[in-house]
């Protein structure tokens, strides 16, 4: 199952971290959306949905039409995703608790869609052909995920490098891939979608609600590491501490990881 390779820490807290996250990508994750040019009546898959917050915003886009249904295996984010969209009046999506290394559907979505969930998968490939294979011929798949020691920041910081490392490490220890974000197009192309595409976007700057991310996701991952004998507690918190301090200097840039984004569609006969 794929949650038993998931380092980072589930539940409300986790949850809080991916609507910053989803703040913060918002933008470029809607423009990668428009690009693949979605029918207002389409089905839609979103895979690892996580809290819902793109599910929420690709059910707005082809409103009143369209549906969509997020799947995750987190039970907890799932019904704070249920409860927001109650909340928020969407009506066309739901959400189901599923694995995303099982069946995803034999041709029956117009756009299926993951963002940072290959990463933590020992083996993508059968995720993807699963994801090919719930398309409707002619139309696409499209994911978002990252290249972790793809970071940065002026000035330097050695905690910053070290949870860089720190994050890499816990998740190459748990069978995933921190740097997969390059691989995203050879992946699609093995599972025999065409029209491969690619743009690749990096989120940095001196504002607070960017760069405060990175110790909010150290924290997250904190029980991961400590499990990996990989650092101390203390040493964990004197890095949180540090990346938070940096994250408030209004002069220091930092960035979060670059992520690659890329699409690929199904055959129009097949």
């Amino acid at each position: 199952m794929a949650g038993e390779h998931y380092v980072i820490r589930g539940g409300v807290e986790g949850r809080e971290r991916l609507r910053m996250i989803a703040r913060v990508l918002r933008p470029t994750t809607l423009a990668l959306l428009e690009r693949v040019a979605i029918p207002p009546d389409a089905r839609c898959l979103d895979v690892g949905c996580g809290g819902g917050d793109v599910s929420l915003d690709l059910a707005r886009v082809i409103a009143p039409r369209g549906h969509v249904i997020g799947t995750d295996l987190d039970p907890m984010k799932l019904d704070l995703a249920r409860a927001e969209a109650r909340e928020q009046g969407v009506t066309n999506v739901e959400f189901r608790h599923a694995d995303a290394t099982g069946s995803l559907g034999s041709t029956e979505f117009d756009l299926v869609y993951a963002r940072f969930l290959l990463t933590h998968l020992p083996d993508p490939a059968p995720c993807v052909q699963g994801m090919r294979d719930a398309l409707k011929p002619g139309r696409p798949v499209v994911v978002e995920d990252i290249d972790f020691t793809g970071h940065f920041s002026w000035p330097d910081s050695p905690a910053f490098r070290r949870y860089v490392e720190l994050y890499a490490t816990t998740v190459r220890s748990r069978g995933g891939d921190p740097d997969i974000g390059p691989r995203l197009p050879v992946l699609l192309a093995d599972a025999g979608l065409e029209r491969i595409g690619m743009h690749v976007i990096q989120p940095a700057g001196l504002e607070t609600g960017i760069k405060i991310l990175n110790p909010i996701t150290l924290e997250s991952i904190a029980q991961a590491v400590l499990d990996g004998g990989f650092a101390t507690a203390d040493e964990i918190e004197r890095i949180v501490a540090e990346l938070y301090a940096f994250a408030r200097n209004g002069r220091a840039v930092m960035s979060i990881p670059r992520i690659v984004q890329a699409w690929g569609y199904r055959a129009a006969g097949g």
